[in-house]
């Protein structure tokens, strides 16, 4: 078997671990945008460049429990992050998902979010099949800034 070194994997694991809910702390770092009812973060330990998630501002709700009012909103937020996503990168796809409940794969299960993942064809190369490695090519913050950009475009009607 082979090891990799992959230190940064441990703010991970503790995060998971830690009470504070990264959804309502509201890391200005990792905030692309908030509002009343939804809020868009950059996720910090991306799939693919551009990964962000969408989670209502209500904490520790499953889908079942949200109104109709909260639904609607939080789709919202959805469609608004893959506009931004297309707006930014021009994906070939994109990978929308709700895990909830550890066991269908929640990193943070106490607060429902949507993963938004930018796809391109051919963007899975070696490293994942032989290395079980993903490689990131962007900063989060160069991608958070693009981001913003494009948000205040996307209000301005551009």
């Amino acid at each position: 078997m082979k090891h990799m070194w992959a230190p940064w994997r441990m703010e991970y694991i503790e995060q998971i671990e830690s009470e504070e809910c990264i959804f309502c702390k509201n890391d200005e770092q990792m905030t692309v945008i908030k509002n009343e009812n939804y809020i868009i973060l950059m996720n910090k330990f991306p799939y693919n460049n551009g990964h962000i998630m969408v989670a209502p501002i209500i904490h520790n709700t499953m889908i079942e429990e949200l109104n109709p009012r909260e639904l609607t909103a939080l789709f919202e937020g959805v469609q608004l992050g893959v506009k931004i996503i297309k707006k930014v990168y021009s994906p070939d796809g994109i990978n929308v998902g709700i895990n909830m409940g550890r066991s269908a794969g929640a990193g943070i299960c106490d607060h429902l979010h949507i993963h938004i993942v930018p796809r391109w064809n051919g963007d899975t190369n070696f490293m994942p099949i032989f290395n079980d490695t993903k490689l990131i090519s962007e900063a989060l913050e160069k991608t958070k800034n693009k981001f913003i950009n494009a948000l205040r475009e996307i209000e301005n009607g551009e």
